[in-house]
């Protein structure tokens, strides 16, 4: 039997998911506060608990368009990847995960000391650059700095290619939503899964 203190994260759960689904917030620490206010309470749940309740919503809202647009993105995000081919891209995010819904992008994150030069074959690739832009984050007390170029492409759904220093290639990250390593797909891996199980999903057991 489920305790209140169970139902109450439930319901904070849910209503951070929809503020998230409805674009009413961005970040999940955010719209977990603002659901804990709306709701009155002091308790705050995972943000694997608001991603499931967020894939929940998406299933029942988008029912089959979601499978195809999951199909539709991972076709495009391999096109991308073709273009970097050899600059060891990865999918990462919701499109590999499989838990896409209507507000997804594509993310995909790329290792070179040449920004430019990432940007250019982009171009050759007749790819349209909307934006670009420097980041700068403190990961364990360290700064990591990298290149973010955002596409929209010509089904409009957009894309961000992370570029990051080749240094970097290899190095484990902690996903801060589903809390397991972030293994993502290189561009073989994901023809493999378009071409024999294009609806898999990378989700923690």
């Amino acid at each position: 039997m489920k305790t209140q203190s169970t139902k109450l994260r439930k319901k904070v759960a849910k209503e951070a998911a929809f503020l998230l689904y409805t674009l009413q917030e961005n970040e999940y620490k955010q719209a977990k506060k603002r659901a804990a206010q709306t709701l009155g309470v002091h308790i705050l749940p995972s943000n694997l608990e608001v991603a499931e309740e967020l894939d929940k919503i998406a299933g029942e809202k988008e029912g089959l368009s979601r499978q195809e647009r999951l199909l539709q993105m991972r076709g495009e995000a391999l096109k991308i990847m073709k273009a970097l081919k050899d600059l060891h891209p990865k999918l990462v995010g919701s499109v590999w995960r499989g838990a896409t819904h209507k507000n997804s992008d594509i993310d995909i994150t790329s290792f070179s000391r040449n920004t430019k030069d990432v940007q250019d074959r982009l171009l050759k690739g007749c790819f349209r650059i909307a934006k670009t832009e420097w980041r700068s984050v403190i990961k364990q007390g360290k700064r990591e700095t990298s290149f973010h170029i955002h596409l929209l492409l010509s089904s409009n759904n957009e894309a961000e290619i992370v570029v990051r220093d080749p240094e970097r290639m290899g190095a484990q990250e902690k996903c801060e939503i589903y809390g397991d390593t972030i293994k993502g797909l290189t561009y073989i891996q994901l023809e493999r899964v378009l071409r024999d199980e294009p609806f898999q999903r990378f989700l923690p057991e």
